[in-house]
């Protein structure tokens, strides 16, 4: 069973390298090498990634198994929000896990520090965004509790997709 870790500025690196293999092996083949660049140089930079760290409202958590970084989870809350959604909302900015530890609980352990988190918090509502072709994600979403509330575009480098927006009411 994983174990939970929370990211600390010394973690910078390995947050990093998580995040480009397991965007890669979620969305590599659906999408363009040259798009699929474009988005991870923006997105995974380390002074990005750094500057998220730093935060107040936004906290990362890896799924440790075995000691090894098996995933991780990014929650945002206020102003943090990619979207406004209010001080009773909590938002899954990111949840991936790699492909070997899939379906073995790493995720479940992730997803629960999140309704943790928002119930410690006094939250609402947990929402999310997800790829609307991503079936694995949304069925994990929808045996979480998760609906459709809403979609929005998400621009992989030129190509614009569709991201549905996913609501939980706690």
């Amino acid at each position: 069973m994983a174990s939970l870790r929370k990211c600390t500025k010394e973690d910078l690196q390995k947050l990093q390298d998580i995040s480009i293999l397991t965007y890669k092996e979620t969305f590599d083949e659906h999408n363009s090498e040259e798009n699929m660049n474009i988005y991870l140089e923006a997105a995974y930079n380390l002074p990005k990634l750094g500057k998220e760290l730093a935060t107040p409202e936004s906290h990362f958590y890896f799924a440790m198994v075995d000691g090894e970084v098996a995933g991780y989870l990014k929650i945002n809350t206020g102003d943090a929000q990619t979207e406004p959604m209010g001080e009773e909302a909590l938002e899954v900015e990111r949840i991936y896990i790699k492909k070997k530890f899939q379906k073995n609980g790493a995720g479940k352990v992730l997803m629960n520090r999140a309704f943790e988190m928002a119930n410690e918090l006094g939250k609402e509502k947990i929402w999310l965004g997800v790829w609307e072709h991503n079936d694995n994600a949304r069925a994990f979403y929808d045996k979480k509790g998760f609906v459709e509330t809403g979609s929005h575009s998400f621009f992989m480098g030129d190509d614009e997709q569709t991201d549905l927006i996913l609501t939980k009411t706690l």
